[in-house]
């Protein structure tokens, strides 16, 4: 990427980044999904930054909505297949198994110690509570889908870590 195309991208972000954010968020009903849209919107913007000509231009401004859209709508429907399933019970046993056998011997508190105060609760009630992602997403006044993605990424975490076995 050139220096001009570089200053170019800057600046579509400065015009562009809120509007953006706004059109996910309305398709998304998430506020971290709609993030990621935006993020990956702009991903997609950066690959076709040299055809694209002045940045408040009519025709910029149409692509951009374009991108947007299409990027909001392709991650509503990656999730929407993705959750249109329970998620096997089995990962939150799972976490919920190593977390029972370090709570034998007081190690629970260095596992859950390295997570947020939110992500803790939701391995809390979820895996200790035994409470649906909805239950869950209700008490914490999350949506469902911000629940699932962020038990998923402190699974991850835990499992790079070496807190969870890497096994299924």
């Amino acid at each position: 990427m050139t220096y001009d195309e570089s200053e170019k991208l800057k600046k579509l972000y400065e015009i562009y980044e809120q509007p953006m954010y706004r059109i996910a968020y309305a398709v998304l009903h998430d506020v971290g999904l709609a993030e990621d849209a935006v993020s990956e919107a702009f991903i997609r913007i950066m690959h076709k930054i040299a055809k694209l000509g002045d940045c408040h231009s009519e025709k910029t401004k149409a692509y951009i909505v374009k991108v947007i859209k299409s990027t909001s709508i392709n991650i509503y429907r990656r999730n929407k297949r993705r959750y249109s399933e329970e998620i096997p019970i089995d990962d939150a046993l799972q976490v919920a198994d190593k977390a029972q056998q370090y709570s034998d011997n007081g190690s629970i508190n260095e596992i859950l110690g390295v997570l947020s105060e939110t992500d803790r609760k939701i391995v809390t009630l979820r895996c200790i509570e035994e409470m649906s992602w909805k239950e869950v997403a209700d008490k914490l006044s999350l949506t469902e889908a911000n629940v699932r993605k962020r038990f998923e990424r402190t699974k991850k975490r835990l499992k790079s870590k070496g807190e969870i076995n890497n096994e299924k």
